[in-house]
């Protein structure tokens, strides 16, 4: 009886020996766990990436996948090491050249008397910008007198802003004196106003279409007036005439004074917040929306809304709007741009301006990318009101402050391939090859659709393979491919004896299997249409489709509507 006590009590004594060593181990276990859930991603942080939302009239239908999904943005994406977020890798080989060469007399020599030139532009305010910079040429190119275009007042933007209400117009004809001689007004015959002859020449017209088609004009009147002129210049002209092109565009063209101070000031107050900045031209208006024929999973809601706005234009043919956004013919959503920027290494506390118009979605639409990059802004976050008064009534003049912000940016990201994102990536390449990342839409929105089924890190990789040759890089892209104001080509020089390092090779910092070139071999022209230009490749071809009334006003409307 007293040994079974004796073994009772030595047993009770091991046990009561233990309970400490226990309770450490309990303890050190808690400790580990509190302190791996405080370096975990909050749920809450991640739940606008994985959150997929279905609009209807009955409210948000949440169809979050269930379970536990692998894909998880972190707190920081800093996942490529080998990359200077912040310039292009080889741009100091290059620069911006665009001085006239000695075979290219002034215009004094070359200026034929009573022989002028009126331009009729056509657009927003960067298409317009376009139609300007090749009127200069074509006056050149005829050797007349240039009359100061007039802008579009009666276009889908509905403004009815001068040139000199919104460009320096005494600078722009003192600064290209030499090239072109260049007047406010037509001169009077007789007292009265001449009537010049109004005609309008095919699209991408070259040297000897003008020859063609304008010169002989001049015969019968001594004033000839082209109208719609927008991409009535070709691509490929003479050197000299390519660099007269870079000189007005990025020289001769200055915003007016009141434009420069405000787009100054905002950018100024972008500087104070960070040593850098992105800028992002989102373009997910609903009118672009409708166009593009895309689908976002709003449901019935969106297919009314959208398909309401579509049938204004009755040659817009959306056949297959899920084909069309693995095509990448669709602008990405602004939590899909604000995922590329994370994949490519930008931090959350990256300050992002945003320049854009009415974004459909509204505030629901933005809350993923406010998830991503808590610090957005706009004009409307960084000016007051009475700021912006003087601007706000223009839409032209508000693009351009706009403009000025996107083009100070150290980062310019671009949702669409239209004209101010190309007049903005050819202007940056220009003055030193500053970072323009275009989204590479076709890859990027098909990784997108699967992003659920990879981790982040895998997303990452796969999302900078995807973007090599779309980072702004000098020699992106294959020769002869692209308008020359997105890339002028013979406005660029290389440094001499100097060896280029390929960037390519310095991009991507691959940490898994990577293979992004899924379905590659599909048609050729697919790659070449980046961006939402499927439904309106006619209106960029050769041909003149001037005499056919209804594709006019459809043409107009369209090209209006992807002007900026």
């Amino acid at each position: 009886m007293d040994g079974h006590r004796r073994r009772h009590i030595h047993k009770h004594n091991r046990f009561r020996h233990l309970i400490p060593a226990i309770s450490a181990i309990s303890g050190a276990i808690l400790l580990l766990y509190f302190f791996l859930s405080f370096l975990a991603p909050s749920p809450d942080h991640i739940h606008h990436f994985r959150q997929r939302t279905h609009f209807d009239d009955h409210g948000i239908e949440d169809d979050t996948p269930k379970g536990s999904p692998i894909f998880k943005v972190p707190g920081s994406s800093k996942i490529i090491r080998d990359r200077n977020l912040w310039s292009t890798s080889t741009s100091k080989f290059y620069f911006g050249c665009s001085n006239a060469s000695s075979q290219f007399p002034k215009s004094q020599s070359v200026t034929r008397p009573n022989r002028y030139l009126l331009i009729d532009t056509s657009g927003g305010l960067n298409q317009q910008r376009t139609g300007i910079t090749d009127a200069v040429v074509a006056a050149r190119i005829l050797n007349a007198t240039l009359v100061v275009p007039k802008l579009d007042k009666k276009s889908f933007w509905k403004d009815a802003s001068t040139f000199s209400e919104i460009f320096d117009v005494d600078w722009f004809i003192s600064n290209l004196s030499k090239d072109v001689k260049i007047i406010k007004d037509l001169p009077r015959k007789g007292g009265r106003k001449w009537s010049p002859y109004s005609t309008r020449v095919p699209r991408k017209c070259d040297e000897e279409c003008y020859h063609i088609r304008v010169l002989p004009l001049f015969s019968k009147k001594r004033a000839v007036q082209l109208s719609k002129f927008d991409y009535r210049l070709a691509n490929e002209l003479k050197s000299d005439f390519q660099k007269l092109r870079c000189r007005v565009n990025y020289h001769a063209l200055k915003f007016t004074s009141p434009i420069v101070k405000m787009g100054q000031t905002l950018v100024n107050r972008m500087r104070n917040m960070s040593q850098h900045f992105v800028a992002l031209h989102l373009r997910f208006e609903p009118d672009m929306l409708a166009f593009s024929g895309c689908y976002y999973g709003g449901g019935e809601k969106e297919i009314k809304e959208l398909g309401k706005i579509r049938k204004r234009w009755k040659t817009l043919n959306v056949s297959d709007p899920e084909k069309e956004r693995r095509q990448g013919r669709c602008p990405l959503t602004p939590e899909e741009v604000g995922l590329m920027l994370r994949a490519l290494g930008y931090d959350e506390n990256v300050h992002v301006y945003v320049a854009s118009g009415e974004v459909y979605g509204g505030a629901h639409m933005l809350a993923p990318l406010r998830a991503l990059f808590p610090n957005i802004h706009s004009k409307d976050t960084l000016a007051t009101k009475q700021e912006l008064q003087p601007f706000s009534p223009f839409s032209s003049r508000m693009a351009a402050l706009d403009f000025m912000v996107c083009d100070e940016s150290d980062v310019f990201v671009t949702n669409n391939n239209g004209n101010m994102a190309k007049i903005l990536a050819g202007r940056r390449r220009y003055f030193g090859h500053k970072v323009t990342i275009r989204p590479n839409a076709k890859k990027l929105a098909r990784l997108f659709l699967e992003r659920e089924k990879m981790t982040w890190q895998e997303l990452s990789s796969r999302v900078a393979a995807a973007q090599v040759g779309f980072m702004g890089e000098p020699n992106e892209g294959r020769p002869g491919r692209g308008e020359f104001h997105e890339n002028p080509t013979s406005c660029i020089c290389e440094k001499p004896d100097v060896k280029v390092k390929t960037p390519q090779k310095e991009f991507v910092h691959v940490d898994v299997d990577v293979d992004v070139d899924d379905d590659d071999d599909d048609d050729e022209e697919d790659e070449e249409e980046d961006g939402i230009v499927s439904n309106i490749q006619y209106l960029f071809n050769d041909t003149n489709v001037d005499d056919d009334a209804h594709l006019m006003s459809e043409e107009n409307e369209l090209e209006e509507l992807l002007s900026d």
